[in-house]
């Protein structure tokens, strides 16, 4: 390996009781992260490592690892499992911020700002395929399906969420089968490979399939409420972002349906042009049709069905820790 992915481990999320249940696990999960970092190209660990680094809350490695355990899963192929999973958002984050044309996550610089475009895509597409060696090296099939059916998933979600750009005539119901396979998806197979992983009985395993999809749509849906309510200290990335590339998300989508004909007139036109001309004028109109409060509401729905698959786990600190997740799914600011 290189000085450059051996000099510093990724950075850890903020110490939480959500990752100490699992802590030798997720340290075990880091050092993963940097041995799979390695390759001969120095721009490939440098571009990997910092996107690694950037803060992200890592839940989706974090799913797996309390999938597997709150089925009692004591081998060591859930921190291998873990790890691909994260490589493979980390990759689509290279990938989106590219389609995007973003210049900030997380409060830094995005790689395609500080790289440029092309290596931003060629690394993502690296760590896309060092997950699938680890893929390989999990020995499943049963997982080895259940992620390549995902990444088709959320490719085909990505597409679709481009394809819905500027178009204002987006309903409800697409735009959930939009997040579903953006986001949702991912989350979805990771609390359903570790269970897999652990030998869940298939009542047990639907379950946590659908925890992590109903988690994962929770999320979503606040990210998209917060892009109305936040602002870049706190989020990483400024109030507006969606509306500046004229993504029809639910605030939006709610407030033209309850909106008197001149506001849906205006929401439309603001998102068929992009940019944050009318700004204010959209927040305002967000906030006086209770678009945000309506996406908080289908976020608290989507939290509380992914409670209650947690019913058939078998109590533990672990399923705890997967209870609490759902809660901060919803509360959260950033």
């Amino acid at each position: 390996m290189s000085a450059t992915a051996s000099s510093s481990q990724p950075a850890s999320p903020s110490p939480s009781p959500l990752h100490a249940v699992v802590a030798d696990d997720f340290m075990a999960v880091n050092r993963t992260i940097i041995e799979q970092l390695a390759s001969k190209i120095p721009l490939v660990e440098t571009i990997g490592q910092y996107i690694i680094e950037s803060g992200g809350k890592r839940l989706r490695p974090l799913l797996v690892l309390l999938a597997a355990r709150s089925l009692g899963y004591d081998q060591d192929k859930h921190i291998t499992l873990a790890t691909l999973i994260e490589f493979m958002h980390t990759s689509t984050l290279l990938h989106d911020d590219v389609v995007d044309e973003s210049h900030m996550r997380r409060g830094k610089k995005t790689a395609n700002e500080a790289w440029g475009n092309a290596p931003s895509v060629l690394v993502g597409d690296f760590l896309y395929s060092r997950s699938f060696q680890m893929m390989v090296n999990v020995g499943s099939m049963r997982i080895m399906s259940i992620l390549s059916s995902a990444t088709c998933v959320i490719a085909e979600g990505e597409v679709q969420q481009l394809t819905n750009v500027g178009n204002p005539n987006i309903s409800e119901a697409e735009y959930f089968e939009t997040i579903q396979g953006k986001t949702a998806m991912l989350f979805e197979a990771a609390s359903h490979s570790g269970a897999v992983l652990a030998d869940a009985t298939p009542e047990q395993e639907s379950a946590l399939q659908h925890y992590g999809r109903y988690l994962g749509l929770a999320f979503q849906l606040i990210d998209d409420l917060l892009d109305y309510q936040g602002d870049a200290t706190t989020m990483g990335k400024n109030v507006g972002d969606d509306l500046a590339e004229g993504k029809p998300t639910l605030p939006l989508i709610h407030a033209m349906a309850n909106g008197t004909p001149e506001q849906a007139k205006l929401i439309r036109q603001a998102i068929r042009q992009g940019g944050l001309d009318q700004l204010d004028a959209v927040l305002d109109i967000v906030n006086a049709t209770g678009a945000l409060e309506y996406t908080r509401a289908r976020a608290e729905e989507m939290a509380t069905k992914a409670l209650e698959q947690l019913a058939i786990i078998p109590s533990s600190p672990y399923r705890d820790s997967m209870a609490e997740l759902a809660h901060l799914a919803v509360d959260r600011k950033a």
